[in-house]
C-alpha cells in the first residue's frame, strides 16, 4: 500500500492537508461534503500537491510536517500553480 499526503486549495483560497491511501477517491469525498469537516462547505475543491510514502507512519509525521509549515511554504511546494 502506498500511503499519500495531499494539499487541497479551497474555492476561499485556504489550504487543507491531509493523508490518503487513494488521493481521487478521497478527493471526491470531500467534493461530495463527506471528507473532512473544515472542507465542507469550501468547494470546489482543487488538487494542487501530493507526495508518496510507502508506510502510514511516514504520510502522517510529513503531514504534520506540512502542517507546521507558513503558509507561503505550502504553496512553494505546489509550484506556481495556486492563488496566493
Amino acid at each position: 500500500m502506498t500511503w499519500s499526503v495531499y494539499l487541497l486549495q479551497c474555492s476561499d483560497g485556504t489550504l487543507y492537508c491531509g493523508i490518503a491511501l487513494d488521493v481521487a477517491a478521497r478527493l471526491e469525498l470531500h467534493q461530495a461534503g463527506k471528507g473532512a469537516k473544515y472542507t465542507r462547505g469550501r468547494g470546489p475543491l482543487q488538487l494542487v500537491y501530493s507526495e508518496a510514502y510507502a508506510t502510514k507512519a511516514e504520510a502522517l509525521r510529513r503531514e504534520r510536517a506540512i502542517k507546521r509549515l507558513p503558509r507561503g511554504a505550502k504553496l512553494r511546494l505546489c509550484g506556481p500553480g495556486p492563488s496566493r
